[in-house]
């Protein structure tokens, strides 16, 4: 008989086929103990024999007439699932029961099984393909339904011979549209455990306990490597739970870097990126299915791989992509359950800045694509396109896997107030009007930072800066008032971008923020009107005070620590302020006059209450003030108010206090910009090079001077006078040092001050929408002063137009004007010297016609940032006029 008639035998039994492996089998019963190597041979060819049984048994020989009844193939079969048949192969092992050769038709599978296995052992079989049947089989690639590295380039080799790469193009179409295929591509081979290394070196004593643990390998062999296994269909079976099991969290079981190595042979060609493209089109509508009705992600882990080995894409972000591909691929990824995209996030947060940025820019793309070609307006708001929130969601995840692979501090987290912020007495009231005020234990919290036990004040720095992340067309295009409306009803069916607060700009998260305090500000009215319907009283429901100019301090914070004893609920109506014997009437520009004056008091270094930096021009906490800590209670609430009710102050503080306020302790690195000077010597301590016992001579006692020049002595550790510093513990000495200085220190006082802000912003979202630098910028309002972006927004009015002739005097008398001149002109007219938050391109500047030429000084409406101006008949009258408005302008209602 010659080959090719053996290779189209019906049946073979195991004896003419593999008598050499399965003799090698039944050499176990004869141990050899001083050959390991033989042993471990013995097992693969074990191992290898009831594989085939497996196969046998779940996909048949292909021979249609087959007469073999333990054969797939034969007729009266009846079919078993892949537990049942990996308990049968074992069982037919043993008996040596006969095992078929395969038919031509399955010779693709077979070949291609044995090959993979001689490849591993050559123990396994003494089978040969001569070279016409390696390229008979290769040339069907009809039953390869998954794909691993290898495979990939052996297709693409063959195609490569032929100039036709429409086989693998077939494959790539076949696979990368199919959840069950992709799923299973490119494993990583999973190393052997120490308790395997450890079996395969020790002595064979029992054949059947060999026997049986062939049985465990192989079936877990074919539950990974079978193209119709079980775990390719989606959790069928526990195996696929099981090795997820064996994962660490930020781990998966796709050989990450063979996908990328894949990408980059295949991307090139574009027929084949073509063919990637089609697939995911087929691929998103069935995956969005899966996760949404199939909770498909809890019974097979595994199915996280699919969108690891999508997003290796590089070309995901390219036009083709961004009309159909990506958009579905996007409202597949959104349905990921939460634990799911936590894990993405872990895993993500490896990859290196470049990668991170890359799929940012993806998802980015796709946001501003969507918002360009679309046009959204009040009546069609960009929160009902699928695509976009979609791709916001995709990019929440990316956001977080930066914010997890940056620097991240978790430990040093200031401690929660002992005594929780009083509740109003209005609360038993809103009860009885069966109404519960919402958010009572403050913002929420994104569930994704809950799952991943991390927070974005947590990163020092991200792999790529926040600000990357921000949309700017979007920012444009979205009606802020409607999406603060589906924040806070928070239904399913309404997205809400302020639950994505990373992609929106500081000026428009503030407009969020303006909403939310005057809806909070209007509650607070509607309740006290209904308070006094009900009790007959006359409630005022503003906050009102009511401040002598000379007493300004005194009169408002005496004011303010009675509402906060009695019922802090007032500090959150709108506030209203009356300078005693002035005119003006307050709509928002005598409260900055007031907040001005206040922050101008409270911060004199006269005072004691603050010290003050003349290198870094910065105020800090006096640890030896003679003030209570009720007076920084005071100042907590004004600093809140001032952002309750839209003010800009003029507050100059450390970035590390907008760090503590939003919960983070100060660490050696806040020195920095707090005491650049002691963080200067102190790194010089960390990096030198001698010895430091011996050269510097300090040790674990500081020192420091009290307001009247005495100085104090501090132990950083219990005697510490008597610990000197060394080369060993210096860095316990810096941190303990720095602990000191920004935390211990001032840890009265500073709590004292976070209380009182506290009481004014705990219900608002203030802490979710914002970071540090962003409530600095929200408080203390922008540095910048672009003035030509305020010409170019200001309105005219009363018979002025950008065009006449006293208008453009005034540009260029107030272009030439020298900064300060500058600050008192902001001061004048909008009744703050900052720009608020975006620029003063955002401040909406009124000049107004206040008759024809006169000797009258120019005027204002601070409320509204209006200025009255004269008709003056000369541009240096004008700039006389001008200049003396603004120097000696004080009061209301004064000429």
């Amino acid at each position: 008989m010659n080959s090719d008639e053996k290779e189209d035998c019906e049946c073979a039994t195991p004896q003419a086929e593999t008598s050499p492996a399965r003799g090698a089998v039944r050499e176990q019963e004869e141990p050899d103990i001083e050959n390991p190597e033989a042993s471990r041979m013995k097992r693969a060819a074990a191992k290898h024999l009831i594989e085939r049984y497996y196969h046998q048994l779940t996909e048949g020989c292909g021979n249609e007439s087959c007469s073999n009844s333990w054969c797939a193939s034969s007729v009266g079969f009846s079919r078993m699932d892949n537990n049942a048949a990996a308990v049968k192969a074992l069982e037919l092992y043993k008996v040596n029961a006969k095992l078929c050769d395969p038919h031509p038709s399955k010779k693709g599978t077979a070949s291609t099984y044995l090959e993979s296995s001689a490849h591993s052992n050559s123990a396994c079989s003494n089978r040969k393909l001569n070279h016409k049947d390696v390229h008979a089989v290769r040339d069907n690639f009809k039953d390869i339904n998954y794909l691993t590295e290898e495979k990939v380039y052996e297709i693409l080799d063959i195609c490569g011979e032929k100039e036709d790469y429409s086989p693998l193009i077939r494959v790539i179409g076949r696979v990368f549209s199919s959840a069950e295929g992709l799923v299973q591509s490119f494993r990583r081979s999973k190393p052997h455990t120490k308790e395997e290394l450890k079996s395969l070196q020790e002595k064979d004593e029992d054949k059947d306990e060999d026997e049986k643990e062939a049985a465990a390998c192989s079936a877990t062999a074919m539950e990974e490597d079978s193209p119709t296994s079980s775990s390719s269909r989606l959790g069928e079976c526990s195996s696929g739970e099981n090795d997820v099991q064996k994962l660490a969290p930020d781990e998966v079981s796709v050989d990450i870097e063979a996908v990328r190595r894949v990408y980059e042979r295949l991307l090139s060609n574009e027929k084949i990126e073509a063919a990637f493209l089609n697939a995911l089109v087929y691929l998103s509508p069935n995956v969005e299915c899966d996760l949404t009705y199939h909770n498909v992600y809890s019974r097979d882990p595994n199915y996280l791989n699919l969108f690891v080995i999508v997003m290796e894409n590089n070309n995901l972000h390219s036009p083709e992509y961004l009309e159909i591909a990506l958009p579905q691929f996007c409202k597949a990824m959104s349905k990921l359950p939460l634990a799911a995209q936590a894990k993405l996030t872990r895993l993500w947060s490896h990859y290196s800045a470049e990668q991170i940025r890359r799929m940012m820019e993806t998802f980015q793309q796709l946001i501003t694509f969507k918002v360009i070609s679309n046009e959204f307006s009040s009546r069609n708001l960009v929160n009902d396109d699928d695509a976009v929130v979609a791709a916001t969601k995709c990019l929440k995840i990316v956001y977080y896997a930066n914010v997890l692979g940056g620097d991240l501090d978790t430990e040093n987290n200031e401690d929660e107030d002992e005594e929780p912020i009083p509740e109003s007495s209005e609360l038993t009231l809103q009860e009885l009007l069966g109404e519960e005020r919402r958010n009572k234990k403050g913002p929420r919290v994104d569930p994704l930072e809950t799952e991943l036990g991390v927070r974005t004040n947590d990163c020092r720095r991200p792999l790529i800066p926040f600000e990357e992340f921000v949309n700017e067309p979007l920012n444009e295009v979205l009606e802020m008032d409607k999406d603060y409306t589906f924040f806070k009803v928070e239904t399913e069916n309404k997205f809400s971008f302020m639950t994505c607060p990373f992609v929106l700009n500081a000026v428009t998260k503030n407009l969020g923020l303006y909403y939310d305090n005057r809806i909070r500000m209007y509650s607070e009215r509607r309740i006290t009107v209904l308070y006094s319907l009900v009790q007959g009283q006359q409630l005022n429901p503003y906050l009102r005070l009511k401040v002598r100019r000379d007493h300004i301090i005194d009169d408002a914070l005496v004011r303010l620590e009675m509402i906060a004893m009695e019922n802090p609920a007032d500090l959150k109506k709108q506030l209203y302020v009356e300078f005693e014997g002035e005119q003006g009437v307050d709509e928002g520009g005598v409260s900055k006059e007031f907040f001005q004056l206040v922050v101008e008091e409270i911060f004199n270094p006269d005072i004691g209450m603050f010290t003050y930096d003349e290198h870094t021009r910065l105020f800090w906490f006096n640890s030896s003030s003679f003030e209570n800590e009720g007076q920084y209670t005071l100042i907590g609430i004004v600093l809140g108010l001032a952002i309750y009710n839209n003010c800009i102050l003029d507050v100059h503080f450390p970035m590390v206090v907008y760090r503590k306020l939003m919960g983070k302790k100060g660490t050696f690195r806040d020195l920095a910009d707090a005491n650049p000077v002691l963080y200067q010597s102190l790194k010089e301590l960390v990096e030198y090079e001698g010895n430091v016992e011996e050269d510097m001579m300090i040790t674990f006692q500081i020192s420091e001077t009290d307001p009247f020049g005495n100085r104090l002595m501090y132990d950083l550790r219990e005697n510490g006078d008597k610990i000197p510093v060394t080369n060993e513990n210096r860095k316990d000495f810096v941190a303990l040092y720095s602990e000191y200085i920004l935390n211990k220190s001032v840890e009265k006082q500073f709590k004292a001050f976070r209380r009182g802000f506290h009481m004014v912003t705990n219900e608002s979202p203030l802490k979710y929408l914002f970071r540090p630098e962003e409530i600095e910028l929200l408080i203390c309002g922008s540095r910048n002063l672009d003035f030509q972006a305020l010409e170019e927004t200001t309105e005219y009015d009363g018979g002025y137009n950008k065009d006449s002739r006293i208008i453009k005097e005034f540009w260029e008398t107030l272009h030439s004007f020298s900064e300060e001149q500058k600050r008192l002109f902001l001061q004048f007219t909008t009744g703050t010297d900052r720009a608020p938050v975006g620029g003063l391109g955002k401040l909406k500047m009124i000049i107004a016609k206040n008759g024809p030429d006169t000797d009258r000084l120019p005027t204002s409406h601070t409320c509204f940032n209006v200025l009255l101006l004269p008709e003056y008949s000369n541009k240096d009258k004008l700039r006389e006029r001008l200049l003396k408005a603004i120097t000696y302008a004080k009061g209301f209602g004064m000429l």
